[in-house]
């Protein structure tokens, strides 16, 4: 299988237009840099995040939020709704029953902690919004991570962040039609120093705190995406200093 083969294919810029204000910083949405990726993609709009889905992966591309310091204070409870996302065609679309006795968790991209709404919080669980991912990386790392950039974002007041998957290799899984992604990132922008990171994980159920922060630059090179197109190159490279995340016990119910 070679849907995602990220490092021979040719390459062409396409200039993502977003109709989903307020999400990207100064509406500047990421550049899908590779056309094989732009097969069945479709932008769909949240009332706090905004993903771009893959009618091919059936997952997202990524998913994008702008997290204020504001919006972490206003807490909802976890709804646990997960569906599928009735926007997108019955044949480009994740299913409950694609999930189902799977062996992996609906991993959410965008938290339904960060929610801040009712309506957000609900629509956090859309299956557009959700990847196949590793228990113990959902439940363990991963919810880390999560926690570690609401930590950040109390510190600076705002962050955008985007988080996708990588479908890295021409091995890969699929769970009913959806396919499996290998590794896991989280990419954040501090518009207070122009400046960002990355966290990064496989997806497997290896133990302990098993993660990577990388520079912006070497994430978009290995997902030919032009994750923050007002970047410059000099910014990419740098990398600000991330929050270690904090491993906790983490219910067997969250996914």
């Amino acid at each position: 299988m070679r849907f995602f083969l990220f490092l021979a294919l040719s390459i062409s810029l396409y200039a993502a237009q977003t109709t989903c204000a307020g999400i990207y910083y100064q509406n500047d949405a990421p550049d899908i840099v590779n056309t094989k990726l732009l097969a069945k993609t479709k932008e769909l709009c949240f009332q706090e995040f905004a993903v771009m889905h893959s009618g091919i992966s059936r997952t997202p591309l990524w998913s994008a939020e702008h997290l204020t310091r504001e919006q972490l204070r206003n807490k909802t409870p976890r709804t646990n709704n997960f569906h599928p996302e009735e926007r997108l065609p019955l044949d480009e679309r994740a299913e409950l029953i694609d999930y189902a006795r799977s062996g992996y968790d609906r991993g959410h991209q965008a938290p339904s902690a960060d929610m801040s709404t009712e309506i957000a919080q609900h629509e956090s669980f859309s299956l557009a919004n959700l990847i196949p991912q590793a228990p113990k990386k959902n439940r363990g790392i991963w919810s880390a991570i999560e926690g570690a950039t609401r930590h950040l974002t109390n510190q600076k007041g705002e962050l955008y962040v985007i988080t996708g998957p990588l479908f890295i290799g021409d091995n890969l899984k699929r769970i009913g039609r959806v396919l499996v992604p290998t590794h896991d990132f989280k990419a954040i922008f501090d518009p207070s120093t122009n400046e960002g990171g990355v966290y990064i994980t496989l997806n497997d159920d290896s133990d302990g705190d098993d993660y990577q922060v990388i520079s912006i630059a070497q994430l978009e090179e290995m997902a030919n995406i032009n994750l923050f197109p007002f970047m410059s190159t000099q910014q990419k490279e740098r990398t600000i200093n991330l929050p270690i995340p904090r491993m906790y016990r983490h219910s067997s119910s969250s996914e």
